[in-house]
């Protein structure tokens, strides 16, 4: 897709009212550092616009990106390691449930995970979660370039294993420093949101 046009629309905190968009919806979901800022930067063909930081726990808030008035991005909280309390966390949780039981427009929720490594706890945990919500999470492998090659399909198959993925669930993995992946990623999204 050729992004004309991006904007960072609406951002929601904890006790911000959730917006009623009347455009598709594309959430990504991922534990703090996973690369969600890289990902969505990205595939927005903008440098930093989602703000990214080595400091985990950055996106404290829902931000909903308008692409091309076409659909939205919806970058939620990263989840497991961030340093705050947990009653934050606990609000950040109802915050995402929120979203995902109220939303009638989110289309797919993309699942983040590090390649280089076994889904976490967390990560089994928020997989389990989205598809209880009546999703079927698509799960996107970053740090691609973090791997030798050959190694590639061991780790999808890692993943895919770890989190007893519902068959036929798609694995794309991605790289924001060489962008490979990125086209799969969009073509699914266009796809997804019938655009």
């Amino acid at each position: 897709m050729i992004i004309k046009h991006v904007e960072l629309e609406t951002v929601c905190g904890i006790t911000s009212v959730l917006p009623v968009n009347d455009k598709p919806e594309i959430a990504f979901a991922g534990k703090s550092n996973v690369g969600k800022s890289s990902l969505i930067n990205a595939l927005m063909n903008r440098k930093s616009l989602a703000r990214t930081s080595s400091q985990p726990g950055k996106t404290q808030t829902i931000n909903f990106y308008n692409i091309n008035d076409l659909l939205y991005f919806v970058d939620l909280p990263g989840y497991g390691y961030a340093k705050v309390s947990i009653s934050i966390k606990e609000k950040w949780g109802k915050m995402i449930e929120k979203y995902l039981k109220t939303s009638k427009q989110l289309k797919a929720v993309f699942l983040l995970v590090d390649i280089r490594h076994k889904p976490s706890e967390n990560d089994k945990n928020m997989y389990d979660w989205i598809v209880y919500h009546g999703f079927q999470p698509i799960i996107i492998a970053t740090k691609l370039d973090k791997i030798k090659r050959s190694q590639k399909d061991k780790h999808i198959k890692m993943i895919r294993d770890e989190l007893n993925v519902v068959p036929g669930t798609k694995i794309f993995p991605f790289s924001a420093t060489t962008k490979q992946g990125r086209d799969e990623i969009w073509e699914s999204i266009v796809e997804i949101c019938d655009l």
